[in-house]
């Protein structure tokens, strides 16, 4: 697919926003770099926050069945954390890979590396999903869930847990779109996928009109239908060819030596993500130590949190984007800047965030509950994990960076290192054995997100992501 190259200069926000929304064939390795920066992390902002959607939407109507069947859900969403693995491990990797051939103007090859990485998913999505179907009840019994619970829940948890290959072919896919630099059509995918899930959720559950009464299954298999239409939709525009990729009858090979090379920077990817997640799981356990008031109170803080989460995440994104296609057209230094360039964007949103989180965080917290012992450790938390964000805003840029230079490893070292060495040991040690009790749990994500940008930041100016080959 031939590349438009079209003129930068000076351009109205309006016809930015525009052009981001609805998909630019802008060469990302040229022009003006806040542009570039602004068209892909605009929609890949709206794209996460449409993601965190399918959860909300599902426990609104969920909530009106009773405590069991949100149990259910709850706990079904703690086992789909391998899919969210697999999922995130492959997406980062077919990023990299994608982008780079771009950048290398060598379309035929990214088509292929795309379909090496989609059979991979395929043949993962089988692997994982089969065990998850036939075990999910008895998964549920081992995380703690009541005799009444798994039979409420069962069903939403098979349906759930043994598609979940849907979501990790989803994402997966959105992937290639986003390495491409066709970061809207991955948006609009997931508005499709959420409409359907949000008109579906309230039919099935209360069997309203022709569609039975599912339940608490109502959910799983709206949500199902949503994404799986969704899938059909991104085989269609992969087919058809629509932005900077098109997957033609000719890529249809299967290269084992191209699936390998891909598994192995996927699995480091993978990786990231357990470690990241384990280590939040991991404070949890330590908070939850403090009664049902301090759960409530950092649950409170970190929903408040994930509303300016989702668009710093999508900044840091477009990063690794744009570092694939830079090094792939061989401008090291535009790579180099493009990073730069985020983290200052990141981090201006962030120092936004702060301030008015810090500064507001107890009328901010008094909107999202009333409970009033679990108030002022929310306050307590969102201020301090404010603070930290501003530390978190360079430091995800930079692990991006290497992700999207193709070296899923050292962002895997330094979440070990930070999260499981450092963070969740000094939180243990700060609240049990300090007189800061619960607060040594907050200052403790602090000093990690210290310690991750610094790490971070030496290995970047290093350069040796820059030499990277995938």
């Amino acid at each position: 697919m031939a590349t438009e190259v079209i003129p930068q200069g000076k351009q109205g926000w309006f016809a930015l926003v525009k052009e981001a929304l609805t998909g630019t064939k802008r060469d990302l390795t040229g022009g003006s770099l806040n542009s570039a920066v602004l068209l892909l992390s605009i929609p890949m902002m709206l794209e996460l926050g449409l993601e965190s959607v399918f959860s909300l939407v599902d426990i609104l109507w969920v909530s009106v069945l009773g405590n069991d069947a949100v149990a259910s859900v709850g706990l079904t969403e703690s086992l789909m954390t391998l899919a969210f693995a697999v999922s995130a491990g492959l997406s980062t990797a077919i990023t990299a890979l994608v982008a780079r051939r771009i950048g290398e103007g060598d379309t035929e090859r990214a088509s292929i590396d795309a379909v090496q990485a989609i059979v991979v998913g395929l043949l993962l999505s089988v692997v994982i999903g089969v065990p998850l179907f036939l075990l999910a009840p008895k998964l549920l019994g081992l995380l703690g869930a009541t005799a009444s619970v798994r039979h409420v829940g069962f069903a939403y948890a098979r349906i759930t847990l043994g598609f979940s290959g849907v979501v990790i072919l989803l994402s997966l896919n959105n992937a290639i779109f986003r390495g491409a630099g066709d970061a809207a059509i991955a948006m609009k995918l997931l508005w499709v996928a959420n409409g359907i899930n949000l008109v579906l959720d309230p039919l099935l559950i209360f069997g309203i009109g022709p569609f039975p009464k599912l339940g608490v299954a109502g959910p799983a298999v709206a949500t199902l239908a949503g994404r799986g239409l969704a899938l059909l939709y991104q085989g269609y525009l992969l087919a058809k060819g629509s932005g900077h990729l098109r997957i033609g009858w000719q890529h249809l090979k299967v290269k084992p030596s191209e699936m390998v090379r891909f598994v192995r920077v996927a699995s480091a990817g993978m990786l990231q993500f357990l470690l990241q997640q384990g280590s939040w799981l991991g404070l949890v356990r330590i908070v939850s130590l403090f009664g049902a008031p301090a759960i409530a109170g950092y649950t409170i803080a970190v929903r408040i949190l994930n509303f300016i989460m989702l668009p710093s995440l999508g900044l840091s994104n477009a990063a690794a984007t744009l570092v694939g296609q830079n090094l792939g057209a061989g401008i090291v230094a535009r790579a180099r800047s493009s990073v730069w360039r985020t983290g200052f964007l990141n981090l201006a949103l962030l120092s936004f965030a702060c301030l008015l989180f810090f500064f507001f965080a107890k009328p901010i917290v008094s909107v999202f509950g009333h409970e009033k012992q679990a108030e002022p450790i929310a306050v307590e938390c969102l201020r301090i994990f404010s603070v930290s964000n501003l530390f978190f805003a360079f430091s995800a840029v930079f692990m991006q960076a290497f992700n999207g230079a193709g070296d899923t490893t050292t962002p895997a070292y330094i979440n070990l290192f930070g999260f499981w060495l450092v963070e969740l040991p000094l939180a243990w040690v700060l609240a049990r054995h300090t007189h800061l009790a619960i607060r040594g749990v907050f200052l403790a994500v602090l000093l990690a997100q210290v310690l991750a940008l610094l790490l971070s930041g030496f290995l970047f100016l290093r350069g040796g992501w820059a030499k990277k080959r995938i």
